[in-house]
């Protein structure tokens, strides 16, 4: 088939990745790009103009699939994005128009997983403020560095069973710690005490591990409460979504040491960081980078364009959504 009688996949904007892997992985004799961002036009007068042709599209959170982005897109069948998450996606109204959506699936929960187990054992061991010690040549002039924790034998209450709490889960296991789970629901495939309450959860383990995605229920979830339940040696770890903690009320335990520490790759209004975490030896900082590595950038790629391929041949979509993430 020629380029021009393909359907059309439309392409908000040049996938950042391509700079890390390269454009060929996006090639597919399934398919053609429309690439909006080539067009002088504004983008929804370049989807007025083009809406007929454009079956299926190309998202991510930089380009969020509104209700109004949906209107201009009456033959719209499909999204797709590399992202796990997808609070930009207006999922709802994707519902009522028939439009389906895929994902990156599991793509990324070891990633995250990795990170999140890194974050408390560096917290735990203070292993970047250990770093900062030596590096700032205060060893031989202040002497021993202060006793770290035992990562071994700790209580941890993962906030969200889906895949990458499960992984979280088998890490932390291999080091000897207990687990215990919060989510929407009991789940029938673990043997890990569940807790229909996030402040008993907390009351009841050493440390939290977020890890679920963001839902109007899920909003500030992690709160003042919560923090004072899990008390003054506890240690709060988010590789979920920034708002899922009540931020203030975090930096307000922290600073007055109602809780042991935090370990944090996600924040309520990234890129922007409370200033008051930054000189705090018990906190350890990432930005939003515990999905990113190049592999699994390559293979969320690979997964979206065998998506789009699966689409355009009347087969089933690899990764569909499903909401398992809490």
């Amino acid at each position: 088939m020629k380029s021009d009688e393909l359907p059309q996949v439309l392409l908000p904007r040049k996938p950042a990745a391509t700079t890390l892997i390269g454009e060929e992985i996006f090639m597919s004799d399934k398919f053609d790009f429309l690439k909006a961002y080539e067009s002088a036009l504004p983008l929804h007068q370049f989807l007025t103009t083009h809406s007929h042709k454009i079956q299926a599209i190309w998202s991510d959170p930089a380009t969020p699939i509104t209700a109004d982005i949906l209107r201009l897109l009456p033959h719209l069948k499909l999204v797709v994005t590399t992202s796990a998450g997808l609070d930009f996606v207006d999922l709802a109204e994707c519902g009522r128009r028939g439009v389906s959506v895929a994902n990156a699936g599991t793509v990324y929960s070891e990633d995250v997983a990795d990170m999140a187990v890194g974050l408390l054992i560096d917290v735990l061991r203070n292993i970047s403020a250990a770093n900062r010690y030596v590096r700032q040549r205060l060893w031989p002039l202040e002497g021993e560095f202060p006793l770290a924790s035992k990562v071994g034998g700790k209580r941890v209450g993962i906030v969200g069973l889906g895949s990458i709490g499960i992984e979280v889960a088998k890490r932390l296991e291999a080091f000897g710690c207990y687990i215990s789970y919060n989510s929407r629901k009991k789940k029938s495939n673990v043997a890990y005490t569940f807790y229909s309450d996030v402040c008993e959860l907390a009351s009841n383990n050493d440390a939290l591990v977020i890890c679920c995605a963001l839902t109007d229920q899920t909003r500030h979830m992690i709160n003042k409460q919560v923090l004072l339940a899990l008390g003054k040696k506890g240690v709060v770890v988010n590789v979920g979504r920034g708002a899922i903690i009540n931020e203030k009320e975090m930096v307000e335990c922290l600073m007055q040491g109602e809780i042991g520490g935090a370990g944090l790759d996600v924040f309520e209004n990234e890129p922007e960081v409370p200033k008051e975490l930054f000189d705090l030896d018990n906190v350890v900082l990432s930005p939003h980078k515990a999905f990113f590595t190049p592999e699994s950038v390559k293979n969320a790629c690979e997964l979206a364009i065998k998506n789009l391929e699966a689409f355009f041949s009347d087969k089933p979509l690899l990764s569909p959504f499903i909401d398992d993430s809490y």
